[in-house]
């Protein structure tokens, strides 16, 4: 499958961790850098000014962002006689205001001209997943950049697609013409999650469920995650076509119900499709598995494997037991498949999330709770923690062998 590159999007970026001076106001009001680092990112033109989205992310809320704008210039212009010393000056905006001492301050240089500024806290997930994404770590005083090459190493495989979704980037689907193809039986309407999820498998003839699982399953996922970014695209489009307009009046809130619906069915179809496709995939393996069964206390897994039966029988041996959360994003709320089967102390929670930090997934541990990550995102995670993960395929092999000799 054809694949675009991050270079389609953005030429350089560049970290720096914030110190107190250039965060708290109270500190400093010179909002600006020292720039000396950026210069093959800006050039040694002086006085420049240009557009910039500031976005702050952290894992815990929402993100906000604001369009604002950047200045570039030489502080010693005015003085012949000095080498130059030049400055990143940025104007005080909502998202600024946020910024503390410790945090990672992202600007990265569009292909259209326009600049992003993309602040997270220190420690936090999504500003691992950028260190990544960029290939920059920048954790000192000092601006460290990247030139965003045209070359295999910035490919948008999907935890990139993923991360740029999370700063606001759609990233265009590839070889759209075979996409709109298996689309035409949709007209113009979004089948069913579960039909979806079929319809995306049944596309790719040349895949075997028998395959590597991990392989597989992100496979499945891929060609199920562009063939919706295409049909939205498509229904969106129409749906602008015709406009907000109600009793000869711009329809503000007709324009605010779609947006929102539209994002709230990007969040629910992707848990939705990680489910579909992990049942089309133990299914074919021929595990014994039920989805959003009962356990205790109302508490309903995502996969209990073998079954309900099995986990209520008390002279059922528990070390055959097994139950696995589904979960394309964790942040925090993978501490609620803690207590949805107390008879399994070591639980198990699949997810698509990138570079989760040291810090969660150390307490994960802690917790007895084992992550699963398919291979092709391990390598967003740091090298020790890529020795914990387990795979997809690693999982599959586990519940297997619990359920030999069993009828």
């Amino acid at each position: 499958m054809r694949r675009g590159l991050l270079s389609d999007y953005f030429e350089w970026a560049a970290v720096k961790r914030l110190s107190a001076v250039e965060a708290d106001p109270e500190r400093s009001h010179q909002h600006e850098f020292a720039g000396g680092h950026l210069r093959k990112m800006f050039g040694d033109e002086d006085r420049l000014e240009f557009p910039a989205r500031f976005i702050w992310l952290s894992d815990e809320q929402e993100g906000i962002s604001e369009d604002g704008k950047l200045s570039w210039y030489d502080s010693r212009r005015k003085n012949p006689d000095r080498s130059a010393e030049y400055r990143l000056y940025y104007f005080d905006n909502g998202v600024t205001s946020l910024m503390k001492e410790g945090d990672s301050f992202f600007v990265a240089a569009r292909r259209d001209g326009s600049t992003m500024v993309i602040i997270t806290p220190e420690g936090s997930t999504i500003e691992s997943q950028l260190a990544w994404l960029f290939g920059i770590e920048g954790n000192g005083e000092s601006f460290e950049s990247t030139e965003i090459t045209e070359d295999e190493s910035f490919r948008l495989d999907f935890a990139a697609r993923y991360i740029l979704d999370e700063i606001g980037i759609d990233a265009e689907e590839p070889e759209t013409d075979v996409l709109d193809t298996i689309l035409e039986k949709c007209g113009n309407k979004f089948p069913a999650t579960h039909d979806f999820s079929k319809m995306a498998r049944e596309s790719l003839p040349e895949v075997s469920a028998m395959d590597d699982a991990d392989h597989i399953l992100m496979t499945w996922l891929e060609r199920e995650e562009l063939l919706f970014r295409r049909m939205e695209r498509h229904i969106v489009s129409e749906r602008l076509k015709t406009g907000f307009v109600a009793a000869d009046t711009a329809d503000v809130d007709g324009f605010i119900a779609f947006s929102l619906s539209v994002q709230n069915r990007r969040k629910s179809r992707a848990g939705y499709s990680l489910e579909h496709h992990l049942t089309a995939l133990f299914k074919a393996r021929g595990i014994k598995f039920e989805r959003g069964v009962e356990t205790e206390n109302r508490n309903k897994p995502d996969f209990l494997f073998p079954g309900q039966n099995e986990y209520r029988d008390a002279a059922f041996d528990t070390a055959k037991l097994t139950m696995l959360g589904a979960k394309s994003t964790c942040k925090d709320r993978w501490r609620q498949v803690l207590s949805e089967a107390t008879r399994i102390q070591h639980k198990h929670l699949v997810t698509l999330e990138p570079g989760i930090t040291e810090n969660q997934t150390d307490e994960m541990k802690a917790k007895h709770l084992q992550l699963v990550v398919p291979v092709a995102i391990h390598d967003t995670y740091k090298p020790s923690q890529q020795e914990w993960l387990m795979g997809v395929a690693d999982f599959v092999e586990l519940v297997k062998s619990r359920q030999v000799g069993d009828s």
